[in-house]
């Protein structure tokens, strides 16, 4: 339909601006094991895909599952610059120990979510992600969790007057019966 603005005429055709959208492929990943999952993460990755979304909950086929969506833009350039590492456990200070490592090895948080598991908690799960093609930048992390918020409240000021921002936040029942607010902090260490 033709436009007329400011004594010019213009044509506006929507097929040449649908043209110009860019589209997308999306590849959904469910599983009960964070190590096949992290390993069909890094397949996909290989194919051009990229994170995009995690939750942990029951489905109708498998159960208690980990579902993460990648999606790979196809109107652009796809290369398998990305590498992703999951980390899952029932225990905090476990969860600290593997996300230090990962992030002095330059991973970088993208996600967290909670999922049940055959033990009977519900497993936290952390999905980061290192760009190949970038120089590995090292990352300071830090794990908090308590069953009282207004504990968190005093954690998380402190955290944050020594430069961590709060990443990622789960509630979720831990295998010793209780439930916990699990916060998941970090900051970029400067070298």
């Amino acid at each position: 339909m033709p436009l007329k603005f400011a004594g010019f005429l213009f044509a506006v055709s929507l097929s040449a601006l649908a043209a110009d959208a860019p589209s997308y492929d999306y590849r959904v990943l469910a599983t009960t094991r964070t190590s096949t999952m992290e390993k069909e993460m890094n397949e996909a990755a290989r194919a051009g895909y990229s994170f995009a979304a995690v939750t942990g909950g029951e489905t109708s086929v498998g159960g208690s599952e980990a579902v993460v969506v990648m999606v790979r833009d196809l109107s652009a350039e796809t290369e398998s610059n990305k590498r992703y590492r999951l980390l899952a456990t029932l225990r905090t200070s476990t969860m600290q120990k593997e996300l230090q490592q990962a992030g002095d090895e330059g991973y970088e948080y993208r996600a967290q979510t909670v999922f049940e598991t055959s033990f009977g908690g519900h497993e936290v799960v952390v999905i980061l992600e290192r760009n190949l093609n970038a120089a590995p930048v090292r990352r300071l992390y830090r794990v908090q969790s308590t069953s009282r918020t207004s504990t968190m409240q005093k954690e998380l000021r402190r955290a944050g007057e020594s430069g961590f921002r709060l990443l990622g936040l789960t509630v979720s029942k831990t295998s010793f019966g209780g439930a916990e607010v699990l916060c998941i902090l970090g900051k970029t260490v400067e070298e």
